[in-house]
């Protein structure tokens, strides 16, 4: 697991856990729990995935989501959207089905606020707890153990989550109830949107009025533009460099349940709607896993 900030696991009792989905998140997030400690068991649809994971930490794999769960304390979950997560959740081979009563399903996808509540509503019903809780902090974040995790749900299975979690979390917060966490999530990818179209235009502006972009992003980056984006895409923006992270399909993904939610809530997200249509753009120009940052490629 290529880490450039090694972890310091906070103590905990060690816990029997599940992680199911190892994807670019999943695979580290999971790695984690065991190097923290805790029995782990993992499953993917793809059984090479689970093997190459048992290859690399102290865990084991299994071959459906109910054989991953059954007798877990915990089971975490990191898959890619609504229909995924329902696949792993629910059905004679879901995870719920193979949970004892008690135990806590936590949902590291970033998926709807109605799927968390559905879930949420379907695990009280099987004497099961849910917590929905999306991550920020990316691919390196994952592999670096310092995530930042919205939480939705009720409390005791939130407390019950956290010191376990908190081997892949820099901060592991309860935001509401079920469904807070997806629409936390949502606030977070709004922001990043406005933020990374407007680092587009500055750069690009900045590159045709014949400035040295390097040298500006250091002097603006001591002042009131400064952001993340800007620290950590700047320059490979500038660089023409787009494989540094979270993938424009991945984006478009997560800005249209924003713009789903925004249609039953009444918000006005006019930027966060153009700017999908922008990201719409970089998938037609082959930019479909190319990062966030490509946007700037619409104005070269």
């Amino acid at each position: 697991m290529a880490s450039t900030n090694p972890k310091t696991y906070e103590s905990t009792s060690p816990r029997k856990v599940a992680f199911l989905g190892l994807g670019v998140m999943g695979f580290p997030m999971a790695g984690h729990l065991a190097l923290a400690g805790h029995d782990v068991v993992v499953y993917n649809r793809s059984p090479a995935k689970g093997q190459a994971w048992t290859g690399e930490f102290k865990g084991s794999s299994a071959a459906t989501p109910r054989q991953a769960a059954a007798g877990r304390d915990l089971v975490f979950c990191c898959v890619g959207n609504d229909d995924d997560l329902r696949s792993v959740t629910l059905g004679e081979d879901g995870a719920f089905a193979g949970m004892k009563p008690g135990a806590v399903l936590i949902d590291h996808t970033t998926a709807s606020a109605d799927v968390a509540r559905e879930l949420y509503a379907k695990a009280k019903e099987a004497s099961l707890q849910f917590v929905d809780a999306p991550v920020s902090g990316g691919q390196a974040g994952a592999q670096n153990g310092m995530l930042t995790v919205m939480c939705g749900g009720d409390a005791a299975a939130f407390e019950a989550a956290r010191p376990v979690a908190m081997a892949f979390s820099r901060a592991f917060t309860l935001l509401g109830g079920a469904g807070s966490g997806q629409l936390a999530k949502m606030v977070n990818q709004i922001c990043i949107a406005g933020m990374v179209q407007g680092l587009s235009e500055a750069i690009a502006f900045g590159q045709k009025a014949g400035l040295d972009m390097n040298q500006v992003l250091e002097v603006i980056g001591k002042g009131a533009a400064q952001s993340w984006q800007m620290d950590n895409r700047g320059k490979t923006m500038i660089e023409g460099k787009f494989d540094y992270g979270f993938a424009v399909d991945w984006m478009r993904k997560d800005l249209g349940l924003c713009l789903d939610e925004a249609r039953r809530n009444g918000a006005r997200l006019p930027v966060t709607a153009l700017v999908d249509q922008f990201y719409a753009d970089v998938q037609v120009m082959g930019g479909k896993r190319w990062d966030t940052s490509s946007l700037i490629k619409r104005l070269k």
